[in-house]
């Protein structure tokens, strides 16, 4: 068997390794549920405050979502490279630097004079944090024992729930009582005492060991990830996800500080809180897929986000409510079976085909983020609808078409994601 294998490797006769219940497990635990926490509070503050930005600068709902979408497409960008980069200088240096940077970045964001110079930090802001997504999930390979790293990838993925959760309420919670640069002044300083735990805490990487930069041998393993048939399909899913997702969670403001609903700035940014219920599904989610295969369990994913984007488009604020949960649950649910089932047809090349699935992932929010407040400027609310169920259709089209896709021997090494390393696709 897989775990059985791999345990050979990493036992708790190996030492070096960490394990679960240890004092350094805590450690690195705490230090990535911090570093998770910054990276997504600091990224996505800005999703309740788009109608802001409307109103602030004067643009439209298109440009207004370009505050995300820039950042996300260069952050989409940034991470192909951050893994190799990491490979020379190390990983928790980058990781540090990444973080610190990105949180500074924030702040200054609050007193950009006009929109074009605010588009500009955001856009530097996706190149600095696109150091730390890849290059979290690498230190946790190398630095834990297999039968560890699941629940410390669940750890981490509940840091990056719970932050983007935050930054999104803290900043549509303090608009109201003040304005949106005190709520992301706010998100940038506690990103900052985050950075510093991270830097505290976080022990030095045991097992790295620096590679110089080859760009021939990325162009090699790149080749060697897309002669794989199931890869290509895999990456057009995480983009289709978060495409689906983000775009939902953009435009969602717009609807509901409109008649009928008009509610209240504060209202909608804690109408974010429904982000907790990813932290459910992500584990539970992969934990279903690992038994009952990802190929049976994925397709149900996108068949959520399909039926919760239609229940959006009733005039019940409950309907509405609703129609989120189901997005949200199925959106966390299919990125934690998607980016398992990466790692697991990648064998060798996990490194450079998780960097290319993040790639995609991050560019299905850059892309069809933006295009979203297009449909919504032209059609409203049914506009996005019919624009995010299209994409989610999509998805469980190619879904539906993985069943087909030829299984992997059982003694291929997985890349560990929550719940799910060792299980068959």
């Amino acid at each position: 068997m897989l775990e059985a294998s791999t345990s050979t490797r990493r036992g708790p006769e190996t030492s070096g390794y960490v394990h679960h219940g240890t004092p350094a497990f805590k450690r690195i635990n705490l230090a990535l549920f911090a570093a998770g926490f910054a990276t997504f509070g600091l990224l996505y503050c800005v999703q309740p405050l788009l109608p802001e930005f409307s109103r602030d600068y004067g643009v439209g709902e298109a440009v207004s979502a370009l505050s995300l979408s820039l950042t996300t497409g260069v952050l989409a960008f940034g991470m192909l490279f951050a893994g190799a980069v990491s490979d020379a200088w190390g990983r928790k240096p980058i990781m540090v630097g990444s973080l610190v940077s990105s949180a500074l970045l924030v702040l200054i964001s609050v007193w950009m004079p006009n929109w074009t110079s605010f588009l500009v930090v955001r856009a530097l802001l996706g190149l600095s944090l696109s150091g730390l997504p890849a290059v979290a999930m690498t230190y946790l390979a190398e630095e834990m024992d297999v039968a560890s790293i699941g629940l410390g990838m669940g750890l981490y993925i509940s840091g990056n729930a719970i932050g983007g959760m935050s930054g999104r309420l803290i900043t549509g919670v303090l608009t109201d009582y003040a304005n949106w640069r005190v709520g992301v002044a706010v998100v940038a300083l506690l990103g900052i005492v985050c950075a510093l735990l991270f830097w505290r805490l976080l022990p030095r990487s045991r097992h790295f060991v620096a590679q110089p930069l080859r760009w021939g041998a990325l162009k090699q393993r790149l080749g060697v990830i897309f002669h794989d048939r199931g890869l290509p399909w895999l990456f057009a899913e995480g983009f289709l996800l978060l495409g689906a997702f983000v775009t939902v969670y953009n435009f969602l403001g717009y609807r509901l500080l409109a008649p009928p609903f008009n509610l209240s700035q504060s209202v909608v940014g804690a109408i974010f809180a429904i982000y907790l219920v990813g932290i459910f599904s992500s584990p539970w989610m992969g934990h279903l897929a690992g038994k009952l295969g990802r190929r049976k369990v994925l397709w149900t994913a996108f068949a959520l986000m399909l039926a919760g984007v239609l229940l959006t488009m009733l005039d019940s604020l409950w309907a509405v409510l609703a129609g989120v949960v189901a997005i949200t649950f199925g959106f966390f649910g299919g990125h934690s079976i998607v980016s398992s089932w990466v790692g697991r047809r990648a064998g060798a090349a996990k490194a450079h085909a998780s960097s290319l699935y993040l790639f995609c992932y991050y560019m299905g929010s850059s892309i069809a983020g933006a295009w979203g407040g297009v449909f919504y400027a032209s059609h409203g609310w049914n506009g996005v609808v019919g624009f995010v169920g299209a994409m989610t259709l999509l998805g469980l089209l190619v879904a539906l078409g993985l069943y087909r896709l030829p299984p992997l021997p059982q003694n291929v090494a997985t890349l560990p994601t929550p719940m799910s390393q060792g299980a068959m696709p």
